[in-house]
C-alpha cells in the first residue's frame, strides 16, 4: 500500500503546484492588463492634452502669419491663401509619409507591449 499512498501524495502535490501556477498566471495576467491599460490611458490623455494645445497654437500662428503675410503683400486675401496652401502642403507630406509613421509607431508600441523582460 505504500506505493499507492506515494502515488496519491505525489498526485496531490501535483494538483497543489498546478493550482499555485494557475493562480500566479492569473495574477500576472491581471497585472499585465493593468499595465497595458494604464499606459494606453496615459498615452491617450497626453495625446489629447498636448495635441489640443498644439492645435490651438497652430491656429493662432496661422492666423498671425496670414495677417503678417497679407500686410507684407498689401493683400490680406493672398496672405490667407499662402498660409492655407502651406498648411495643405504640410498635410499632403504627412499623408504621403503615413506608412513610415505607422511603421515607426508599430515598432515602438510592439517593443513596449511585447517586451519579455517586464
Amino acid at each position: 500500500m505504500s506505493i499507492l499512498e506515494s502515488i496519491k501524495s505525489t498526485s496531490e502535490d501535483g494538483v497543489d503546484i498546478g493550482k499555485k501556477y494557475i493562480d500566479a498566471s492569473y495574477e500576472y495576467s491581471k497585472l499585465k492588463t493593468f499595465q497595458i491599460l494604464t499606459y494606453s490611458l496615459s498615452t491617450l490623455s497626453k495625446l489629447f492634452l498636448i495635441g489640443g494645445l498644439l492645435s490651438t497654437g497652430l491656429i493662432f500662428l496661422s492666423v498671425a502669419g496670414a495677417v503678417a503675410l497679407g500686410d507684407y503683400l498689401n493683400n490680406m486675401s493672398l496672405g490667407y491663401l499662402f498660409t492655407g496652401l502651406f498648411l495643405m502642403i504640410i498635410g499632403l507630406l504627412i499623408y504621403i509619409l503615413r506608412k513610415r509613421i505607422d511603421k515607426k509607431i508599430i515598432i515602438k508600441m510592439s517593443a513596449q507591449f511585447f517586451d519579455s523582460k517586464k
